[in-house]
């Protein structure tokens, strides 16, 4: 694992090489994310004193994807009186995203695999968007063509040219390519694996999944030790699982549960009655749209910039002190959903059950940072395969970017907004934080301009801004041992007869599926526990 000091030479390095190049200077932009002083307030107090007070049925702190989807829950099951919070500006969590002149770009997650089955809550919600055609339950659903990710999909740099999807094949001998036929067989074989209990070894979302101890049992080696032990050792194959690891978890596989790391690969069972299965559903704002399908629900119950601050259990229900606008307003709620991140929960509930931050406490979370680039005209491309939505560089820090106009270039042949990724799988969290905090945004756009600029060679000359989002605790890092059993599995049995978790901690990874699953579950206990 990279040291920190050893991270930041690098990155002061290359901010040193741009300003003595004869590049352009770094185009305009703005450093975003999370309000970091405002986070970090719970430990200082100073709260002013309660200026107001309301009262509600059901109080949701958190305005991601879990909370938003606790909220559209309510709604379809009739119960109206609800409150929605969200500390930052804009409700979305990882889903959020942006508007330029020219298009819609993510800041977060950017696509959903075609739903199987068992997602039957995001059936439900691509129905009601008009994204799924028909009956919600078909086998193989019909999809709006226009949320189907356009060809090519996806490509890889690799040795100075581009090549069409993600598993190397130039240059690959015969054993190893033996190697990838046997890893892609063995995954095909477990997407349809049933443990003991009937249920498939690895589903989405995860709740559905077999809890057969056999299968559990991969939860404590890690996936690149699960490589080994089944023999495969084709470096072509441990790159590909690496970067799956990385992209999905933000975690290196060396470091990654190997159940995770085949959830990754065979967990996805969804088909189409008019796209291949490994077709996913993206928009030019990533997952953004989907988002916004369900803050429909919340309707004028949505308070943003409210920093939760104090809960208190009371008799009837739970006190919750939120700052707003610069006054402390109190709500008393019968029920609580806690769709924030666990880990604030103890931080804030002056009267909490014995024992919570045990059960709460202790996930490691995986920092992530994503690079905005507006682009005034298509950039030169190297050789090889033909643009793609999302376009991979071969031993790179970053993860690639995505093109938020790949579903639209027949139709606006000009400028773009690349999207880059960077997960800090070779940093320990904590330091990658604090380079988060510390780094100044020139530092990060001269590193999303470096690497691109290996494939895209124009790059500088047509970026006209880049802008900088910070996510310090993105989400969940599954890590060897921490999916079954554990504290995972304490807070799964945490039980309290006025507050719900719900959050994609609960799964110890974060995905759409997850979210919404965790959302909707939470719902549906505050529902029976209202209407008895």
């Amino acid at each position: 694992m990279t040291d920190r000091r050893t991270f930041l030479r690098s990155l002061g390095a290359l901010a040193l090489a741009g300003c003595a190049s004869n590049d352009p200077p770094l185009p305009p932009g703005e450093l975003l994310g999370p309000d970091l002083a405002r986070g970090h307030r719970l430990t200082v107090g100073d709260f002013p004193p309660v200026a107001e007070t309301r009262r509600v049925n059901v109080l949701i702190v958190g305005a991601g994807i879990s909370g938003l989807s606790a909220a559209w829950r309510l709604s379809r099951l009739a119960v109206d009186d609800f409150l929605v919070l969200e500390m930052e500006r804009e409700p979305g969590g990882n889903s959020r995203g942006g508007q330029s002149p020219l298009s819609a770009f993510p800041w977060g997650a950017h696509y959903l695999p075609l739903p199987g089955p068992g997602a039957q809550h995001v059936r439900e919600l691509l129905a009601e968007t008009g994204v799924l055609q028909g009956p919600a339950d078909a086998l193989k659903p019909r999809y709006d063509e226009r949320f189907l990710c356009a060809t090519p999909q996806e490509r890889l740099f690799r040795h100075g040219l581009w090549e069409e999807g993600l598993l190397p094949q130039r240059g690959i001998d015969a054993a190893e390519r033996d190697q990838q036929h046997r890893f892609q067989a063995h995954m095909q074989t477990l997407k349809t694996q049933r443990g003991r209990d009937g249920r498939r070894v690895f589903a989405l979302p995860m709740a559905t999944a077999s809890r057969d101890p056999a299968w559990l049992a991969l939860d404590r080696p890690s996936f690149r030790d699960w490589l080994l032990a089944e023999g495969y050792t084709a470096p072509s194959l441990h790159w590909l699982a690496n970067y799956a690891c990385r992209d999905d978890y933000g975690t290196d596989y060396a470091r990654t549960s190997a159940w995770a790391g085949l959830h990754y690969f065979a967990c996805r069972d969804g088909e189409a009655a008019n796209a291949s299965p490994d077709t996913v559903i993206t928009a030019p704002d990533g997952n953004a749209w989907l988002m916004r399908a369900l803050l429909k629900s919340t309707s004028e119950r949505l308070l943003t910039d409210a920093f939760v601050w104090r809960l208190e259990s009371r008799k009837q229900g739970l006190t919750v002190d939120v700052l707003h606008d610069g006054k402390t307003l109190r709500i008393e709620a019968r029920q609580v959903i806690w769709a924030a991140p666990h880990f604030i929960l103890p931080k804030v509930w002056v009267n909490a059950p014995a024992g919570l931050p045990g059960m709460v406490e202790g996930l490691s979370y995986a920092p992530w940072l994503v690079a905005n680039l507006h682009l005034s005209a298509r950039p030169i491309e190297r050789h090889g395969a033909s643009p793609a939505w999302d376009n991979v560089l071969f031993d790179s820090a970053g993860l690639g970017y995505v093109d938020a106009q790949h579903q639209a270039l027949r139709r606006h042949p000009g400028g773009t907004v690349l999207t880059w990724y960077r997960a800090f799988s070779e940093l320990d969290p904590a330091a990658a934080r604090r380079a988060l905090r510390d780094q100044p945004r020139a530092a990060w756009a001269e590193q999303a301009l470096s690497e691109l600029a290996r494939v895209l060679p124009d790059i500088r000359q047509k970026t006209t801004r880049v802008d900088i989002f910070r996510h310090g605790h993105a989400m969940a890092r599954p890590t060897p041992g921490s999916l079954f059993g554990g504290r995972r599995a304490r807070a799964l049995a945490f039980a309290h007869p006025h507050l719900s978790l719900a959050h994609a901690d609960l799964s110890g990874f974060s995905l759409f599926e997850e979210a919404q699953d965790r959302g909707v579950r939470a719902a549906d206990t505050v529902r029976r526990r209202l209407h008895g």
